[in-house]
């Protein structure tokens, strides 16, 4: 299966980013992706919503995704039009959910070397991070097949319903 690269802008983020910081709680509500998405990342940044363009990134510090297990974050963030995020490291929860809902995470130690604002193709065939602006690259181990598979179908709710039709 031939992946597609991911390429954009970076918005940069510290450690311990939890779920009440990508989206508050206040705003849950409503699970409408597109009203969720006017919202995301309102208490770490009150402007990113009104800064960021679709195919943007966000790379954080260690621990993305930390607190409650609602699956409205990634949900926020993927119809916010996020392409990608990249950390040392995501909860456990966060980790899963994002692939469940079809948002691509990648795990890069180096994280702290990319800065906000710099331009950033991810290479999932190669398993590389290429920060354009800087001209380094970095490897990180690629995201298993069967993972790949529900990035590409949209989320698992996709993958199943083209694998009940036979797709």
């Amino acid at each position: 299966m031939q992946k597609a690269n991911i390429n954009g802008k970076v918005w940069k983020f510290g450690k311990d980013i939890d779920t009440d910081l990508i989206i508050a709680a206040r705003y849950l509500n409503t699970s409408v992706a597109q009203e969720l998405a006017k919202h995301v990342m309102e208490d770490a940044d009150p402007e990113f919503v009104n800064k960021m363009r679709v195919g943007d990134l966000i790379v954080a510090g260690e621990n993305f995704g930390c607190g409650s297990s609602r699956e409205h974050a990634p949900i926020a963030l993927k119809a916010a039009g996020v392409a990608a995020i990249i950390a040392p490291t995501f909860a456990r929860i966060f980790y899963r959910n994002a692939f469940n809902m079809g948002l691509p995470i990648f795990e890069l130690e180096e994280s702290a070397e990319i800065s906000e604002g710099d331009d950033v193709t991810v290479d999932m065939n190669e398993g590389t991070i290429t920060n354009n602006t800087t001209k380094k690259s970095y490897n990180f181990t690629p995201i298993p097949e069967f993972m790949q598979e529900l990035i590409d179908a949209g989320g698992l709710m996709n993958f199943a319903q083209n694998e009940i039709k036979g797709k």
